[in-house]
């Protein structure tokens, strides 16, 4: 007998309606946003407990299994604020019971005498709470405040470094003026500013400088470059009255710049060498070996597609941020910088600080 055929499978699919579809939709968009919400949640959080502003640790050089670590902290371009990066590698060296040690790396000009003294006091705050040494390394260039932070070494011997092409010194304050007021004669164009008194424009580029404003506005420059000077003291101790600063046969406190020859002439660097010199001279204050650190180093946070993430400056760099910041650079202010434009600066994040 013929084994009997079997019937077709009939499949019946049900199309969906139109207001199953419309609720399905809502559903899915309902959850992308709840997801959206809780994710966004989760990463304000993050960011408000968030002391270090998401800097990656990475390695540097020794050895890569090691515990005990030295950290590079670097300072590098125009100093600003010195709350940014700066502060956030401060804060993650504090955290880190493994580091034994600190190479600070210089790479800077300077910059406002606000962030200059910032970034010295905390450092020097960390040397002395963790009892870390702290051995400078200094780049292309360590002038006026990059010189200042420089002084975080306290009285440790052997402590300071410069390359071989590296600017330093540059030991002075400038309060920057410029005076425009003939220009606005030329045009026609006055100054009529009500003023509550005549020195609240005492730095107002409108007008010349009166010689009594110019006694007061001296005398702040003096007291500032006083305490630069007292900074400098105590970091190199040999610097004494008589041996340089300000009186004596050389004056180092004139805002000239020295090669790393002369500065070690003169006692303001104690070795001309690169990092990795730094680095084996913190291993020697410690007692340890190359062989036994791992040497790391701070990167800014990446962004999510892997690049560094745009600082705060570049965040905002029109509209009325960018205004504000505009203002606020024509604010008079003193700088610890070496440059022909003080006010001119950008304060965008000393390699990525602020």
């Amino acid at each position: 007998m013929n084994a009997p055929v079997p019937q077709p499978m009939q499949i019946i699919i049900k199309q969906q309606g139109l207001l199953s579809r419309f609720w399905s939709w809502i559903g899915w968009t309902g959850f992308l946003l709840c997801l959206m919400a809780l994710l966004s949640m989760t990463f304000k959080t993050q960011d408000y407990f968030n002391t270090t502003g998401g800097i990656q640790e990475k390695y540097h050089s020794g050895d890569k299994r090691a515990d005990a670590k030295i950290a590079i902290i670097r300072v590098t371009g125009s100093i600003g604020r010195g709350d940014g990066y700066v502060k956030h590698q401060i804060d993650r060296v504090r955290a880190d019971e493994n580091v034994k040690g600190i190479v600070l790396r210089v790479d800077s000009p300077g910059g406002t005498v606000t962030g200059s003294d910032f970034i010295y006091h905390h450092l020097t705050r960390l040397r002395e709470e963790r009892q870390l040494p702290i051995v400078v390394s200094m780049g292309g260039m360590a002038a006026s405040g990059g010189y200042y932070v420089s002084m975080a070494v306290g009285d440790q011997e052997k402590s300071i470094y410069a390359e071989p092409t590296t600017v330093t010194g540059s030991i002075g304050v400038v309060l920057p003026h410029y005076d425009v007021s003939g220009l606005m004669e030329d045009y026609r164009v006055k100054d009529d500013s009500i003023r509550s008194h005549p020195r609240k424009q005492m730095l107002a580029m409108t007008r010349a400088i009166p010689d009594d404003h110019r006694a007061l506005l001296q005398a702040h420059v003096n007291s500032t470059l006083d305490r630069f000077i007292s900074i400098v003291k105590s970091g190199r101790p040999s610097l004494s009255e008589g041996e340089g600063l300000r009186a004596g046969e050389l004056d180092l406190a004139t805002g000239e710049i020295f090669t790393p020859d002369q500065a070690k002439t003169y006692g303001l660097i104690d070795e001309i060498g690169f990092i990795e010199d730094a680095i084996e001279r913190v291993c020697e204050i410690q007692g340890l070996e190359l062989s036994e650190v791992r040497v790391v180093k701070f990167d800014p946070p990446p962004s999510l597609f892997g690049l560094p993430t745009l600082s705060a400056a570049s965040q905002h760099a029109s509209g009325p941020t960018s205004l504000l910041r505009a203002l606020e650079s024509t604010a008079p202010r003193t700088y610890f910088l070496c440059s022909s434009l003080p006010p001119l600066m950008t304060s965008a994040n000393y390699g990525r600080d602020e």
